[in-house]
């Protein structure tokens, strides 16, 4: 029995999103010694971080656009070889502000190229199980944590923190150069008018299949979309980014705090494919709602735990929900959009994902270095948690949904 080739994308995908979203996100690991060798303060540091996000953010609309009209293979070619460069350019940085340039610009560009554009491909593989093999893919971003960032925290502990960012932007371009040759763009499909006139009653995913990206952008249902995924990463953003230092400073030693990022990663993994598959069965709409619901539930208890038992229960509830619920973003912009547009669409909604996950990282150092304590981060977490709640249930029905409304009885 040959394997589907949209399998292999996938696969690719994954490994690629293990290996580029981990190099970036090692920075939570590098944050303390970095802090403590160099005289920065975290708030500094933490700053490159958002600034990553930012530029992600801006970066994947232009990737996104690139990808509709090139194709992904050149994108994510592009993205593996910018990202290690920046990695290795930051690592030499003598200055806060070079490293928050170089580290921000570079590297959060970088990543951009390799997560817009295989999210949006894998969805154009994809009809019958497009909630799971998103999911999937995101898996591998969810590997990171129990991969990359114990790997980062071997080489802190063994060398210097510049020595291991290097090293880092070597693994990042044995990896993703290589593997980026496997990512092709999908079959063309045939116009899904077409599809529907020669299948009478047929439902398709898309709302219009002549609709621009200037009127997607446009359209009620991608600003509910974008709002509702800004809210939704401002909320597990500084939680994930902060968690180390945090259990740091509840007195738990480097290591052990590293195993909490791993235990989020590692139920981040079983929650892609919990949500992956239950959104195939029961809606993505419906399932992400839920989600965001027990998000926020989960960001707000990391308020109070201590012990890093209560931290391992905390991290596996937050881990598997906000793990699970960010690839539905892409599998719900395929049913509202068509797939020639989908790098755009999900390229502009991301500069909205990327605004929310940019407040994490400084205000989470903010705060601590102006209080002395997290405590204040995780309680607007979990107000801008029940934020996204509350946009989310302005999504507008499906078109397949209203279409099949309108089919006579």
């Amino acid at each position: 029995m040959k394997l589907y080739y949209g399998w292999v994308v996938v696969a690719a995908g994954a490994l690629m999103g293990c290996v580029a979203i981990g190099s970036v996100f090692s920075l939570a690991v590098f944050l303390q010694p970095m802090a403590d060798a160099t005289g920065w303060s975290r708030t500094g540091v933490s700053t490159a971080m958002t600034i990553v996000f930012l530029t992600m953010g801006v970066a994947s609309f232009g990737w996104g656009a690139l990808t509709d009209r090139f194709g992904p293979k050149v994108v994510v070619l592009s993205g593996g070889v910018l990202l290690g460069l920046g990695l290795t350019l930051a690592s030499r940085t003598q200055s806060l502000l070079a490293f928050q340039l170089i580290y921000g610009i570079m590297v959060g560009g970088a990543a951009g190229a390799v997560f817009t554009p295989t999210f949006a491909t894998v969805t154009g593989w994809f009809e019958k199980h497009r909630s799971l093999a998103v999911s999937l893919v995101s898996a591998g971003m969810g590997v990171a944590p129990m991969t990359v960032s114990p790997f980062a925290s071997w080489l802190i502990t063994h060398y210097d923190w510049r020595v291991a960012q290097f090293v880092i932007a070597i693994l990042a371009w044995v990896v993703l150069i290589p593997i980026a040759f496997l990512v092709r763009r999908p079959p063309a499909q045939p116009d899904e008018r077409e599809r529907a006139i020669a299948r009478p009653g047929a439902m398709t995913g898309a709302a219009d299949p002549n609709m621009t990206a200037a009127q997607a952008v446009r359209s009620p249902q991608f600003w509910v979309l974008s709002l509702t995924y800004f809210c939704c990463c401002a909320t597990h953003a500084g939680p994930i980014f902060h968690t180390v230092s945090y259990a740091i400073a509840c007195g738990l030693p480097m290591m052990a705090a590293v195993t909490i990022y791993s235990v989020e990663g590692l139920a981040g993994l079983g929650g892609r494919i919990l949500f992956g598959l239950s959104g195939d069965r029961f809606g993505a709409k419906r399932v992400l709602v839920i989600g965001l619901f027990a998000q926020a539930l989960g960001a707000g208890a990391y308020f109070f735990v201590r012990q890093l038992g209560e931290f391992y229960a905390v991290a596996a509830v937050f881990g598997l929900i906000y793990g699970g619920i960010m690839p539905l973003y892409a599998v719900i912009a395929r049913e509202y959009f068509p797939m020639r547009i989908m790098g755009t669409v999900l390229g502009a909604a991301t500069i909205f994902s990327s605004g929310g996950m940019a407040l994490g990282p400084a205000l989470g150092g903010w705060i601590f270095d102006t209080t002395g304590s997290y405590g204040w981060l995780y309680i607007a977490s979990f107000g801008m948690g029940l934020g996204a709640v509350a946009i989310a249930l302005f999504f507008p029905p499906f078109p397949s949904q209203q279409r099949a409304a309108a089919q006579p009885a």
